[in-house]
């Protein structure tokens, strides 16, 4: 019995892990082999990420994570930045297991808080690819364009408040602005 429960914990704790599989960032201002050489080794000072496969020809990372990780996209957009680039997309390929999404709503993932825009009503299952869409992971130009799909506060400020559903999460709480690529 007890080595029955202890492998249904280790099942559970890889499980809530395993939401994300990879994300793709595309910087932009490369003009290198050297600017992409820069950022690949920013990237792989993050202590969760197994490893880093880079394109030159299209100026993207697909990084792969250590299973037992929790994922800060803050954190993988500031090191591209502290490398001298700008993020000009995200992509994270997420794990759904019967999620409802609904347009302008907030949707809690592993402890992670996502505001889909711009989306179908669905249930989502199996990995699906989204895109980040707040300041810094696109373009101004394309932040703004956003702005028309929800007329909350979060956009603008990236964390919960007044205007979020105070059931999922406290106010305060980051939360990330996505659309399903």
């Amino acid at each position: 019995m007890k080595k029955i429960i202890i492998a249904l914990i280790i099942c559970i704790s890889f499980a809530s892990q395993a939401q994300i599989k990879t994300v793709t960032i595309q910087a932009s201002g490369l003009t290198c082999s050297m600017c992409s050489n820069s950022i690949n080794k920013a990237l792989k000072s993050i202590p969760y990420i197994d490893n880093v496969v880079a394109n030159i020809k299209n100026s993207t990372f697909e990084i792969n994570f250590k299973s037992t990780s929790d994922i800060s996209f803050d954190l993988l957009k500031k090191k591209v930045e502290d490398a001298g680039f700008f993020v000009a997309k995200m992509e994270v390929n997420l794990l759904f297991e019967n999620v409802k999404v609904v347009n302008d709503e907030h949707v809690e993932l592993n402890g992670t808080m996502y505001h889909f825009l711009n989306v179908p009503e669905k249930v989502l299952n199996g990995y699906r690819t989204v895109r980040i869409l707040d300041k810094g992971f696109v373009s101004s130009k394309e932040y703004k364009k956003n702005q028309k799909y929800t007329a909350m506060d979060c956009y603008r400020t990236g964390v919960m408040g007044a205007c979020c559903n105070k059931k999922l999460k406290t106010s305060g709480t980051r939360i990330y602005h996505v659309t399903i690529s």
